[in-house]
């Protein structure tokens, strides 16, 4: 109760304005007060006689509320329609079930007239009955997987009656079975196996079947087991089964089945494989589509190898139509595919069967107990251009949403309510929808109307007369002229010449009059109409509200209107075309912040400042080296040095935040820069958000280079004098050893070319002296 109250405080504060959000009054086409409350929901009309300026407009009359009074157009003179509720009829709800008609939904019926644009809220409670009546249709697979399931299914009707008996008095059971379709490839067509699909072994063995129905509804227990003892097996090809054949069958026949007009209708499918849907008909060739009627004939399916599968869509559609919920009791080898078969049907629940269906009671009772409490309220035939919004007020409610409101956790005899708020975006005649909870049947209809037309007040035929040159009437504050004057105090004869001066007022810049797209007409453009019938508008007919960019082929994407080229989005959407819906969430970088401060968020992307990179402006790509562009700020921050030493306190401090360190702890790139000592400093940066705002670090100690040594130097200089000359004296000694040696090589080859004479000198005497013994014999 506290939340509920809770709840109710807010609302109240949001329609007390706390929550509302900044008046704006879109403008487009307004040649009368009727226009004016077209535009939007916060446009009124001031009708206040000459509130307009000598040449202006008309449509100056449209605007907010506060936009005219500032203008100074009274309060008593402001036309603005409200929103209407009317309840028709509000039975109310009953306590519990006494065989009659419950009520368990009211109101029952509403009327609403409402103006465009402009939203309006009322309340609807729900209240289940206790002991409301419970018809339940068993709808078995009897394909020969499930054997074992069927013999205790043959035992289960004392069980079952016994559990819903807990929950009603009334309550009543039908029973069917399905397998598949008699045809190729879901079921062996040979004649002996159509009429026995089992193993030989199986005596007991019925034909092959699509789907029968077996049992109407009935409250006796002993003819439930009967007609179930009758049961046996049956059989086909493939793995998945006709499911779904069956459930429509079951949705449909509704008086086959025997489904009551008062009650809580459900469909228990027990199974352990997959379904076949729309289009697997195509492999047997069956290419005619299911059309969601009843075919049954002696019980059976008649149409059964004539017509697809339905689709998932068609059979969710027929369930919620016929207020019927399914219970899929499956084994949980397919337990994942039902689960997001429930997804797509609305009040449906899935349980797991053992692999013997022993658990199915008590399935069906925890199924039935999570169907019941969840009250999900959701309306039909809502007409084009209206939006319908529920939001729950109860102790477990789901969140506001535009199709359903979900209360969950509801026990019976338990009141709870939705606050249903409805939008017509256009004007239109007596509209009809319904309001209803999904399985069940009470409904409340909703009479839509809107209110686009103006009740102004009527004044004495002398000041109308005063005012209009007595050549017009006055309707909403301006002036209808009789036939043969036009302008705004109908003071223009059509037939009057002295056009020039008038006609100079209806061009822009000295252009076109009316950029071609009007009359000037007493000094005043009147606009003509476009091709699809709305007009162009603006002083000079310079505006069309039709040629505004497109989003998936619709004009400012659906979302917003089209005003002179430029789309105006509707709340929570942005974008040149309305494409977008207002978010930041894509904008949103790791320290929480939208693009680093570089950029802005449009369309949930981030638009960065020049240079800077998507997805989030973290980089910048083309930006000077930071290393360079704050080096002097570095200096004079860290070391008190620098250009910017006497004013380093304005041009650095704000920009970049800076501590000193004996070794680094930032991950980011190392800079080494020399300042103007000498000095070698190292320092990292880190941009932080914003495009001029850094962190640094900067190490204590810099690499400054020693003072030269002038003995060095001196030292140096002498040293290397002496091994110049040294040098040059040992290139002189070589060039002059290397022409000795050209010389010599020279003589040489003279010296082997001279040729001396080969005579006898006369004077010459030989120095050798021939001595012989004269003794000698020679022997």
């Amino acid at each position: 109760m506290d939340q509920c109250l809770l709840i109710h405080l807010l609302l109240l504060m949001a329609s007390n304005g706390l929550c509302q959000k900044e008046e704006v009054c879109s403008k487009s086409v307004i040649n009368s007060c009727s226009d004016c409350i077209r535009s939007g929901p916060y446009c009124v009309w001031c009708q206040q006689l000459n509130f307009t300026k000598a040449g202006e407009q008309e449509a100056a009359r449209c605007d907010t509320r506060a936009q005219l009074l500032e203008r100074g157009c009274e309060v008593e003179e402001i036309i603005s329609p409200e929103n209407n509720i009317n309840t028709v009829k509000n039975d109310p709800l009953t306590t519990s079930f006494d065989k009659q008609e419950p009520v368990q939904l009211s109101p029952q019926k509403i009327r609403l007239k409402l103006r465009p644009g402009l939203p309006s809220a009322f309340n609807v409670s729900f209240k289940r009955v206790q002991g409301y009546p419970v018809d339940l249709y068993y709808l078995m697979d009897l394909s020969y997987s499930m054997k074992d399931d069927l013999e205790n299914v043959k035992e289960l009707g004392q069980d079952l009656f016994k559990a819903l008996k807990t929950i009603t008095n009334y309550a009543k059971i039908g029973f069917g079975a399905f397998v598949d379709k008699t045809v190729l490839p879901y079921t062996n067509t040979n004649k002996e196996k159509l009429q026995k699909p089992c193993d030989e072994n199986d005596q007991q063995c019925q034909a092959a079947f699509g789907y029968r129905h077996v049992l109407s509804m009935t409250s006796s227990q002993e003819e439930f087991k009967n007609k179930v003892r009758e049961q046996f097996i049956s059989g086909n090809l493939d793995s998945p089964e006709g499911s779904l054949d069956a459930m429509m069958q079951a949705a449909v026949c509704g008086e086959k089945i025997g489904w009551r007009n008062s009650s809580t209708r459900l469909i228990v499918l027990t199974t352990d494989a997959g379904f076949h849907m729309a289009g697997d008909g195509k492999l047997a060739g069956i290419l005619e589509p299911n059309d969601e009627d009843c075919h049954m004939k002696d019980n059976l399916y008649a149409k059964s190898s004539e017509m697809d599968y339905p689709s998932v869509g068609q059979l969710a559609m027929q369930l919620e139509k016929n207020n019927i919920q399914p219970i899929f009791a499956v084994t949980q080898n397919v337990e994942t595919v039902y689960k997001q078969l429930s997804k797509m049907i609305p009040k449906s629940e899935v349980g797991v069967l053992s692999s013997d269906s022993k658990n199915v009671v008590d399935l069906i009772k925890s199924a039935y107990n999570r169907l019941s409490s969840k009250v999900t309220v959701t309306h039909d035939n809502v007409p084009d251009n209206v939006r319908v919004v529920y939001t729950p007020i109860c102790t477990d409610p789901g969140p506001s949403q535009h199709s359903e409101g979900i209360c969950d956790k509801v026990p019976e005899n338990k009141m709870i309510s939705f606050e249903v708020t409805v939008t017509a975006f256009e004007c239109m005649e007596d509209k009809s929808f319904t309001i209803r909870p999904l399985g069940i049947k009470d409904t409340l209809t909703v009479t839509l109307s809107t209110n686009c037309e103006c009740e102004c007040k009527t004044h004495n035929d002398k000041r109308e007369s005063q005012h209009c040159k007595s050549e017009g009437s006055i309707k909403c504050g301006i002036c209808s002229c009789k036939e043969g004057f036009v302008g705004q105090f109908c003071e223009c004869s059509i037939n009057e010449r002295e056009e020039r001066a008038r006609r100079s007022s209806c061009q822009r810049q000295n252009g076109t009059e009316c950029e071609g797209r009007g009359d000037c007409v007493c000094g005043r453009c009147k606009c003509h109409t476009t091709e699809s019938g709305k007009s162009y508008h603006g002083d000079y007919c310079e505006c069309d509200d039709e040629h505004c960019e497109k989003f998936q082929n619709k004009l400012c994407g659906g979302n917003g209107k089209c005003n002179c080229g430029k789309c105006e989005c509707d709340p929570g959407f942005e974008g040149s075309a309305c494409q977008c819906k207002v978010s930041t969430e894509g904008c949103l970088t790791l320290n929480n912040t939208v693009c680093y401060g570089r950029g802005s968020c449009k369309c949930n992307r981030c638009e960065c400042n020049e240079g800077y990179q998507r997805p989030r402006c973290q980089t910048c790509l083309g930006c000077p080296d930071p290393c360079q562009t704050k080096m002097n700020c570095i200096e004079c921050l860290g070391f008190n040095s620098g250009p910017f030493k006497k004013n380093c306190s304005v041009a650095c401090s704000k920009n970049i935040y800076h501590r000193m360190v004996d070794k680094f702890t930032m991950s980011s790139k190392q800079c080494q820069q020399k300042d103007t000592e000498g000095c070698w400093i190292k320092f990292k940066l880190d941009q932080l958000v914003g495009e001029d705002n850094y962190e640094a670090e900067i190490l204590n100690q810099r690499d400054c280079p020693e003072p030269p040594s002038v003995t060095a130097i001196i030292g140096g200089s002498i040293a290397g004098v002496a091994l110049i000359g040294i040098l040059l004296l040992l290139i002189i000694k070589f060039l002059i050893y290397m022409k000795d040696m050209k010389e010599f090589k020279k003589f040489e080859n003279e010296k082997k070319k001279s040729k001396w004479a080969e005579a006898d000198n006369p004077l010459f005497q030989n120095a050798t002296t021939t001595v012989t013994n004269p003794t000698f014999t020679g022997e």
